[in-house]
């Protein structure tokens, strides 16, 4: 089934609809090919070397404060590699089915936002600790299924753009845990804390996802997550797209620049900016004159 706000992407087929019911999470193998990740693994070699709170471009470096890695933020700004991750086929159209949506107001505006892009990059002695699970009932995340229709806050693809094999960092989910009505026992000794190293290695219940480099991880954000600690030397790589509601505004505060809103395609503009801002003709020349 293809869907036609965005012809080249392919919907959930029955199986997947069931495990990411069951499970919270589905993996989408080969979902990069060769040349797309050369491509994203390039950017990230050159942005690598920046340090906490530095910018290139409209690309900010930044950490929670702890040994999580560098998260690389907006790194849709980076160029084509990752622009064209914004509405990639191998998983737009099942984002759009988790989210819901079709057939309402939502709908006319993809219903699609991302509100959180960024690469990260990850090595020895690093990771991310347990957080988010169905107990927690945030509407920002929430997981809801009504008439066989998916109705969820929050679905991450996670893509990974080199192998993730055993000790080097895999991300770890709670299979069916964006269903929990009760605490994880395990959430206070794994959960993330600031300028520690945290991650849920030994968590009852935990698994680690495995990914060769181009495959993607999509899950929803209600479910539990976060990692194993990276023991192997090199790098652990990864990005991670957040989409919810286009009537979702942004994580972090940050906002596209003019040039990436000027160069992209209708179909992923609306999901980087849904709506344009509505301003009066004295706005206008302001932002103009500036």
């Amino acid at each position: 089934m293809t869907d036609t706000y965005f012809p080249d992407a392919i919907r959930p087929n029955e199986r997947e609809r069931f495990f990411f019911d069951l499970h919270g999470f589905v993996i989408l193998r080969g979902a990069l090919s060769a040349a797309e990740l050369a491509g994203t693994n390039a950017v990230m070699d050159d942005l690598q070397h920046l340090g906490r709170g530095e910018w290139a471009g409209w690309v900010q470096a930044h950490t929670y404060g702890g040994k999580e890695g560098l998260n690389l933020q907006q790194i849709y700004e980076a160029g084509e590699p990752f622009e064209r991750l914004i509405d990639h086929p191998s998983w737009i159209g099942k984002v759009r089915t988790f989210l819901g949506g079709e057939g309402t107001f939502d709908d006319h505006h993809g219903p699609l936002f991302i509100d959180e892009c960024f690469a990260n990059i990850r090595g020895p002695a690093e990771a991310i600790g347990m957080h988010s699970g169905g107990h927690q009932g945030t509407v920002r995340t929430q997981f809801a299924v009504k008439d066989q229709r998916f109705h969820c806050g929050q679905i991450n693809v996670l893509v990974a753009h080199r192998d993730i094999g055993p000790g080097d960092g895999a991300t770890m989910v709670v299979p069916a845990s964006h269903k929990a009505n009760f605490r994880h026992p395990d959430f206070d000794k794994a959960s993330m804390t600031t300028g520690k190293l945290c991650s849920m290695d030994g968590v009852e219940g935990a698994i680690e996802v495995h990914l060769k480099a181009g495959d993607a991880l999509l899950f929803v954000d209600a479910i539990i997550h976060g990692s194993a600690a990276r023991v192997n030397p090199g790098q652990r790589r990864i990005s991670v797209y957040r989409y919810g509601p286009s009537w979702g505004t942004f994580r972090h505060g940050y906002r596209p620049s003019p040039d990436l809103l000027a160069r992209l395609s209708p179909a992923r503009r609306s999901i980087v900016q849904p709506m344009d801002p509505v301003l009066p003709p004295c706005a206008v020349a302001v932002a103009v004159a500036v």
